[in-house]
């Protein structure tokens, strides 16, 4: 479970980053249904994995602050993702909101692998 979900982790980033050049450049590839679906399937996949993880490990997410960081992270992760592929008014918006969604996505990797919501 773990390695499926890791390499779930790998394919959203992998496919952000992606998304995100192929917007910025106009591509026509930005607009594919595949590339319109397929993050919403490996999305829920990670997501699904993450959930099964916690269940099998039986944590309890409430007294598990390094959870509650990762998941604040994610949340981070998906908002500011939403405006580097869409919701920017201009280029600069975008970037910057991409710089900021992979730094929250490095934050939820260094907690999930240091276990403490200050993993640095």
């Amino acid at each position: 479970m773990r390695t499926l979900h890791q390499a779930l982790a790998i394919l959203t980033v992998t496919g952000f980053i992606l998304r995100y050049i192929w917007v910025m450049r106009s591509s026509s590839l930005a607009q594919y249904k595949l590339t319109r679906i397929a993050p919403h399937v490996v999305d829920t996949l990670f997501l699904a994995t993450g959930i099964a993880m916690i269940i099998q490990l039986k944590l309890d997410v409430l007294s598990n602050n390094w959870l509650l960081a990762k998941f604040a992270g994610l949340i981070a992760y998906i908002v500011l993702g939403m405006i580097a592929l869409r919701a920017g008014r201009d280029w600069r918006v975008r970037s910057l909101a991409f710089a900021a969604a992979l730094l929250a996505f490095a934050y939820v990797v260094s907690t999930a692998l240091s276990k403490s919501p200050i993993p640095w």
